[in-house]
């Protein structure tokens, strides 16, 4: 039975702040890590310097994405903060225009202008200050931005999905180790797509296209660097 509790349960919206954080992380730790790689084994003759670039990557890699997640998270909650302190003051120095702007909101959803001015004047009674920031603002509890829990997914994806190109450079011969990265990558690319997707509850295909697609770019243009510097190391 759907309840006021429990609505939210079948529908997807609610996990899109921290699996928009954890697919980026993913996606940037298979393709940069991959990439670096196939990058530095284009232009060497050992698989040493290929695991020293990777582990470094890697370790740099999660701390940044991690820290840049917390940093550009945390300036939405400074935003939304600064809006919310705004909107107390406007409420206290103005209460009649903001009952006006709340009416005017709900009769350009349909609502006729006596049932809106009615549900204004309800709401503002019940909660001024949470009507404007819901109805007015569009913050509410599940776009809410919450920066230590972006930073977590963010940096704890990225070293998932960093570790997988590091398990195929120990593991895959060195001759042309380059296209055996770049075969298991993609394949690490479609899981990813196809994980994000269920888990979103999006068309799998369309995201499978698109992150292969622009791994593939982004792992041409690394391996290019290494061909066309042809440094061996």
């Amino acid at each position: 039975m759907i309840t006021i509790d429990n609505y939210l349960d079948n529908h997807y919206i609610h996990r899109s702040n921290w699996l928009r954080a954890a697919v980026l992380g993913a996606n940037d730790g298979i393709i940069s890590i991959s990439s670096l790689a196939i990058g530095v084994a284009a232009a060497s003759n050992t698989r040493e310097p290929i695991m020293l670039a990777t582990v470094a990557g890697l370790v740099a890699g999660a701390l940044s994405m991690a820290a840049g997640e917390y940093v550009s998270v945390s300036s939405q909650t400074d935003t939304e903060k600064a809006d919310i302190a705004r909107e107390i003051i406007e409420l206290e120095q103005m209460p009649e225009e903001e009952l006006q702007i709340l009416a005017q909101i709900y009769e350009k959803r349909g609502l006729t202008k006596a049932t809106a001015q009615q549900v204004a004047i309800e709401l503002t009674a019940k909660d001024a200050l949470g009507a404007h920031v819901r109805d007015e603002l569009g913050i509410n509890e599940i776009s809410q931005a919450n920066p230590i829990q972006a930073a977590l997914a963010s940096g704890a994806a990225f070293t998932v999905g960093g570790i997988l190109p590091l398990l195929v450079i120990l593991w895959a011969p060195l001759k042309n180790i380059e296209y055996a990265m770049y075969g298991f990558t993609i394949i690490f690319l479609m899981i990813l797509g196809t994980i994000a997707a269920k888990t979103g509850g999006s068309d799998i295909k369309k995201a499978i296209l698109r992150i292969t697609v622009w791994g593939t770019i982004a792992m041409g243009l690394s391996a290019g660097v290494g061909y066309l510097f042809g440094v061996h190391v």
